[in-house]
């Protein structure tokens, strides 16, 4: 029957290091025998040496790689993929870890008319539409917040110890930055977009708070559009 075992991978430097045991322990070996061993000896080791730093180099790349890779797969299950912004199973995750120890505002915001958009311009410029105003809720939200897509226009923004009063006045500042300065060509009409806002207690969940936000903001589509509405409450 052949062999099965496996090709031994340091035979050269097995065959050096037999060599040298069996030159040591001749009682007649000359000093020419040493150095001729011992110089086969250290091109072996040095050669081992360079084969352990490009292993271990090699290893190092591939944790690299790993942990980005990780990093990179963590940031997918978590976030929209065309605005970089959570998804909708994190701003749950996210709104029901913030609520059980400390109060927050819920904001739910929505795209006026964006089916019209959508309809005249196409998907793509829907997309620009959607990109902006992500662009106009970032830069008004800044570190006080976390915003969130939960729908096709449809966009979440949690204030973690926010009071009604300073909630009022970044969802004001928010619907303002949408209908003052977004423009995205060939778009012909003024992008606006309806809030409604929920203040919510430690220890509520995230299906009362958004519930609240999401019935204020459909009075804000009822009024006229372009509005902040407050849940009752």
């Amino acid at each position: 029957m052949p062999s099965t075992s496996s090709p031994d991978l340091f035979q050269k430097e097995s065959a050096a290091l037999e060599k040298a045991r069996a030159v040591h322990a001749a009682a007649d070996a000359d000093a020419d025998g040493y150095r001729q061993s011992l110089g086969e000896l250290i091109e072996h080791f040095e050669r081992l040496m360079r084969e352990t730093r490009r292993l271990i180099g090699r290893s190092d790349r591939a944790e690299r790689e790993m942990q980005a890779l990780a990093t990179q797969l963590a940031h997918r299950a978590s976030h929209d993929a065309l605005t970089g912004v959570l998804n909708r199973s994190a701003v749950i995750e996210r709104t029901s870890k913030t609520l059980r120890a400390n109060s927050a505002v819920m904001i739910v915001l929505d795209i006026d008319e964006f089916k019209r958009i959508n309809d005249d311009f196409g998907h793509p410029v829907g997309d620009a539409v959607i990109l902006g105003v992500v662009d106009c809720l970032r830069r008004i939200v800044g570190e006080s917040g976390f915003i969130g897509r939960v729908g096709g226009e449809e966009f979440t923004v949690l204030l973690p110890g926010h009071d009604a009063a300073s909630a009022a006045n970044l969802a004001e500042r928010m619907r303002e930055a949408i209908s003052d300065s977004l423009i995205v060509p060939p778009v012909d009409r003024r992008i606006t977009a309806s809030f409604g806002v929920s203040h919510n207690e430690a220890g509520d969940g995230f299906d009362t708070a958004y519930a609240l936000a999401d019935a204020a903001l459909y009075r804000a589509k009822r009024g006229g559009r372009n509005r902040v509405e407050f849940a009752d409450q």
